[in-house]
């Protein structure tokens, strides 16, 4: 069975701009997934996904670049598209997609999701933070009732995707269209873990944490 990881990166990124290349730590952005992906056990190949073959100066040597379109880096892409032509391209039965956003993710979570997939036991993965918590959506609570509110500690928990990884069985994607199948497992994350680098907010606190870690 082969496995695939995949990092898709556009250099243009709008929100913050050159997000993929600021620096944290030592190490650019990008630098951190990739180099987290490299050490997976069971993976056959590690690519990161770009349109700019300048973006290989910022990645570990031993991460492969694969040019993608260029009509891929449009705003109105979904990411749908970017997968579909990635495994299109590159044959494999698993795949390990992977966002540079999430520097914190941590090998042993990607490994033991892993192996839930490759085992048989799940047909994909994909991490989460575990919110245990009074929730609410559309004007109304989704775990709890108003009549009979439990303590927090017996409440049902909601997951919230992160963006750091989704583990999918080709036919996943190249069948149904989604990184997500019918029987996945959720991979429970720290809060660190779960960190989403979109905004200039969200990179200070990537900064602060790297920071706190160094000392």
């Amino acid at each position: 069975m082969k496995t695939v990881a995949f990092i898709p990166i556009k250099l243009n990124s709008q929100r913050l701009p050159h997000k993929n290349i600021l620096p944290i730590g030592n190490h650019p952005l990008c630098w951190y997934i990739c180099d987290t992906i490299s050490k997976v056990e069971g993976i056959d190949e590690v690519y990161v996904y770009c349109s700019d073959p300048s973006v290989s100066q910022y990645i570990p040597d031993n991460v492969k670049f694969l040019k993608r379109p260029k009509w891929l880096d449009e705003n109105d892409i979904k990411g749908y598209d970017i997968y579909n032509e990635f495994i299109n391209t590159v044959k494999a039965d698993v795949y390990i997609l992977a966002h540079t956003t999430s520097p914190f993710i941590k090998v042993s979570s990607i490994q033991n999701a892993l192996s839930y997939v490759i085992s048989g036991k799940n047909d994909s993965a994909f991490s989460a933070k575990r919110i245990q918590t009074f929730s609410w959506y559309n004007g109304k609570p989704i775990n709890y009732s108003l009549e009979d509110v439990p303590r927090t500690q017996d409440i049902s928990p909601v997951w919230v995707e992160t963006s750091a990884f989704y583990i999918f069985k080709r036919e996943i994607l190249s069948i149904h269209h989604r990184r997500i199948g019918d029987n996945p497992f959720i991979q429970e994350v720290s809060e660190m873990e779960a960190i989403d680098i979109d905004e200039k907010e969200d990179y200070e606190l990537a900064v602060m944490y790297e920071k706190m870690m160094e000392e």
